[in-house]
């Protein structure tokens, strides 16, 4: 049964009403969550899954399978590599590992200093490549250097 002294579980019923209760609204309704709350805290699926009629294990497959839903909180600013084909054939693997270096972190953790470094495969820039998304802001033809001006930029 969910909590319903959790604020979280209640915005997630609150957001659940108002795609109707409709379990075919599952993934709107994940991300409207995380929109709101950065990511989709654990505690809440048992309250999705009770609005939906669902069972939590629906919710929690779609959340644990689908790569955009964050299982905990991003730090302020989220740095997302693409690791598509064209990517990695312009060095996207090498600027990942050096990014992660740099910051001290892995990919798919978040620095002391607040990055959040995350894969995707495809940001639609294949001729510019390699690509990234800095705070829901594209880059092309990535350097270490125009990438690390970038994030020094954005914890300003």
């Amino acid at each position: 049964m969910p909590d319903a002294t959790d604020p979280r579980a209640t915005a997630a019923a609150e957001i659940c009403a108002s795609h109707g209760n409709d379990p075919a609204e599952l993934i709107e309704i994940l991300h409207e969550l995380q929109d709101r709350e950065g990511y989709v805290p654990e505690q809440v699926l048992p309250a999705i899954a009770n609005a939906l009629n669902i069972s939590r294990a629906e919710v929690h497959g779609v959340v644990s399978f689908y790569h955009d839903f964050r299982r905990e909180p991003a730090g302020r600013v989220v740095l997302k590599v693409c690791r598509a084909e064209s990517c990695q054939s312009m060095g996207a693997s090498r600027l990942i590992e050096r990014i992660c270096e740099r910051y001290g972190t892995e990919l798919g953790g978040t620095s002391r200093a607040g990055v959040t470094i995350e894969q995707v495969f495809c940001l639609g820039l294949c001729a510019q490549s390699p690509a990234a998304m800095l705070n829901d802001r594209p880059l092309a033809h990535v350097t270490e250097e125009k990438l690390d001006a970038a994030l020094v930029e954005a914890l300003s």
